[in-house]
């Protein structure tokens, strides 16, 4: 099941109380959906649980079901579908408008004005326009609709709730859109989600916590290449002198800090600075050890 699966399993639990908030949620649903007009409504989703949800909650708002609707185990996408006249006018009735009218086209605020309606409103049109991928991968969370107006209406409406949509246009839908992992967490909770906002923010923690060991890794690594590089131009400065001149034409303390080097090649300073005898700190090895790097002897 994918994560948007889940989130309408989720939204889908809620009880169906109130009519108010029922007929809020249609209308969210309604205008979100594939098909709203005076010929025909066309509902069409993946999601079981909405699935299962759609025949109460119509029965709930309006006394009535679909016309069409699939078989319970029918499972792929499902279609329900009302075309009786008599149905389609009750609904449109519903909501302060006639038949035949541009109902499609806007909100009728006064149809959900407490804000238990309007949070029922925007659950439904996530229902059956909305989507949200899965917060391992983004975050991105979007509301698509056929109605450019009542996209502009709903913008308002997620505005009062104290979100901030971002709002574009694809194949032929309107969508209002967050890509923040916070935003998008309450927006689940204020619609009544919360293990979903628990789980996108349970990812978004996650994926800092990778991102920082990440970060880790990589300056533990480009401080082992450099600790390697330094090693490597030590030694080959020890070989050179030990070559041309021989280790006892060093300084005493040089000399125990190139044998030091030399049988302990792969080790890092700090290390070094404990092996030494007599101890010295870590600031002092390196200091010695870059003064035979730079070594020249009288003759060169």
């Amino acid at each position: 099941m994918s994560f948007s699966s889940e989130a309408k399993a989720e939204l889908c639990s809620r009880s169906i109380d109130r009519k108010c908030c029922a007929l809020a949620e249609c209308y969210g649903i309604l205008l979100y959906c594939n098909t709203f007009s005076e010929v025909e409504i066309r509902i069409i989703t993946a999601s079981p649980d909405f699935a299962a949800r759609l025949p109460r909650l119509f029965k709930r708002a309006f006394g009535f079901g679909f016309d069409v609707q699939p078989k319970p185990v029918s499972g792929g996408r499902m279609t329900f579908l009302i075309t009786d006249r008599e149905k389609l006018s009750k609904i449109f009735s519903a909501y302060g408008t006639d038949l035949g009218s541009s109902l499609t086209l806007h909100i009728n605020f006064g149809a959900i004005e407490n804000d238990c309606c309007r949070v029922s409103f925007i659950r439904g049109a996530f229902l059956a326009g909305g989507s949200v991928t899965d917060p391992d991968k983004r975050y991105h969370l979007e509301l698509a609709t056929p109605h450019r107006s009542v996209s502009h209406e709903a913008y308002t409406i997620l505005l009062d709730m104290g979100l901030s949509p971002k709002e574009t246009e694809r194949s032929g839908n309107t969508l209002l859109y967050f890509k923040k992992c916070d935003v998008i967490a309450d927006f689940f909770t204020t619609v009544g989600a919360p293990s979903t906002a628990m789980d996108m923010m349970g990812a978004k923690v996650e994926r800092e916590m990778r991102n920082t060991i990440t970060r880790r890794v990589n300056c533990d690594s480009a401080n082992a290449d450099k600790t390697v590089a330094a090693a490597q131009e030590q030694i080959a400065a020890i070989h050179r002198i030990a070559r041309e001149h021989g280790l006892d034409a060093l300084p005493e303390t040089l000399r125990d800090a190139a044998l030091l080097r030399i049988t302990n090649p792969e080790a890092s300073l700090s290390d070094l600075a404990l092996l030494s005898f007599p101890k010295v700190s870590k600031s002092c090895l390196s200091h010695r050890l870059k003064k035979i790097v730079e070594f020249k002897f009288e003759d060169e």
